[in-house]
Formats: structure tokens, sequence, C-alpha cells
């Protein structure tokens, strides 16, 4: 198969709302985003599907070495070999490439974080640095040669982060893991054993609002720092804020229910907030 397809075929799979904001690209900066959406899907999958964490550290080794490998310019999985077939792929600094594998080790030795300042690591490395490879990808210019679109994008990769966390709150309990703040549980009088339980308490209705509104000023960091000039090449990633941003707000209209149901936007709101937001960033 060719690498191209492969990756392609791994993102249609995915469902996520990451797959709306790039059916307006042209080519060359579609098939670079979507490679490096297959790649961040890889890595991810590490630690979800691998329940054996020397295994999953291992496969974790080879990704590393294998970012060595796409910075020499001889890579061998699909997703590095199409994501290196980009001129926009290329400008990535493979740095980036390895915060991001950084983050996803941490899901193996970090199922809580004591407060918000260690959350912001994690939330930076598997959010923030992916918000700025895409935003390069988008714009075809190296990150650091942009201050303000790169303060942008660690702003709505984070704020991204946060919405995951308010939206499978249960599910990641499931798994054993609670990326809520423990000081901020402690401090809305929730306990952990509600949350593991599924208990929606009053106390977890105010700790989710309080998340809540967390979330949605970092959308609002995130939009002040774009300057317009910038508006036209990132629209992919406001086409990704209008759809997550709705589903944060319906999560709140909807009770904060996220200890027992996964609440979502159908395809084809997800597809009327992209085509709107493309037209009128």
């Amino acid at each position: 198969m060719d690498s191209h397809q492969y990756c392609q075929e791994r993102a249609a799979a995915s469902g996520s709302s990451f797959y709306y904001s790039f059916v307006f690209l042209p080519q060359d900066a579609r098939r670079a985003i979507t490679a490096f959406y297959a790649l961040c899907r890889e890595l991810d999958d590490v630690v979800d599907e691998c329940h054996d964490r020397q295994v999953a550290l291992a496969k974790l080794d080879w990704w590393r070495e294998e970012i060595g490998r796409f910075a020499a310019g001889i890579p061998e999985h699909p997703a590095t070999r199409a994501l290196h077939d980009t001129p926009q792929g290329r400008i990535i600094p493979p740095a980036l490439l390895l915060e991001i594998v950084d983050g996803m080790a941490m899901d193996l030795d970090h199922p809580r974080y004591p407060d918000f300042k260690s959350l912001n690591l994690y939330c930076y490395r598997v959010a923030g640095v992916v918000g700025e490879v895409a935003a390069a990808i988008f714009s075809g210019q190296r990150s650091e040669d942009d201050r303000d679109v790169r303060r942008y994008a660690h702003e709505l990769g984070l704020a991204f982060q946060l919405t995951n966390i308010i939206r499978d709150v249960g599910e990641d309990a499931r798994l054993g893991r609670i990326y809520l703040p423990q000081d901020e549980l402690a401090r809305f009088g929730v306990a952990e054993a509600d949350i593991l339980n599924g208990r929606g308490t009053p106390e977890f209705q105010a700790l989710m609002q309080f998340q809540f509104d967390r979330a949605a000023a970092h959308y609002e960091s995130a939009f002040a720092a774009l300057p317009d000039r910038a508006r036209r090449a990132q629209r992919p990633g406001l086409v990704m804020a209008a759809i997550y941003r709705t589903l944060l707000d319906e999560i709140r209209h909807a009770g904060f229910p996220v200890l027992r149901t996964r609440v979502s936007l159908t395809p084809l709101r997800k597809l009327w907030l992209a085509g709107k937001t493309w037209l009128f960033p």
C-alpha cells in the first residue's frame, strides 16, 4: 500500500473531528497534515492498546529511532515516509516529534497529576506541540519563524486537550486514569471514588464548570493571539476550534454527563461547522 494511502485510511478510520479540518486543504498540505495525524495516532495507540508497560516503552523507543531516521531522510514507517515525502513535512523539527513521544510516555507512568502545572507539561507535549507542528504545516514555514502563530498554536492545542480531558473523564477513569488535577479535586470536595464509580455529585458538577471555564479561556487566548495576517493560512486550526468549542458548549449544556457517556457532534454538524468556518474564518 502507498504510504499516503495508508495515512489517508488511518485518518478516515479514526472518525476524529480533526479529519474535517483537512478536507479543504490543497493537496500537498493535506497530505502532510494527514501523515502527521496518522503518526500521532500510531503513537497514541502504543499507549492505549499495549497493556504491557515494558513493551510499550520499547515501542516508543523504536519511534524515537524512527524519528532519527526521519531526520536523516530514511524513514521506514508509512506515516513518517509520507510525512517526509511532503515539503511541509520536511520542515518539521524532529525535536518537536520527540516531544510528542515523550508526552505519550507520560501516560505510562502518570495516571494522576498533582496540580495543573504538572498537567500542563503533559498537555504541552501531546497537544501544544501538535498544534505548533500543524500550524507550521498550514503556513508552510517553520514554527519558530512566527512567534505570534506559535503562541496561538500552543494555546489552541491546550484548549483542545482540556476539552478532551473534560469529554473523556469517564472513559479515562475506566482505564484507571484521572487527568483532573488532584489539588482541584480536593478543593471542590470530589473524591476519586466518585469519578471511578461514576457518581455525578453536585461537587463534581462544580469541578467540571471550573474545568470548562479554564478551557474556554484558553480558546479566547488562542483567538486573541492569532494575527489577522495569518488567519487565512490557519483556517484548518480555526475549523477544529469551531468544532471543539461547540463540543465543549454541548457538554456543559448537557450538564456534564461525562462520567457515564461520551458527548459528540454528528458528522453533518461537524461538516457544517467546517464549511462555515472555512468560508468565514
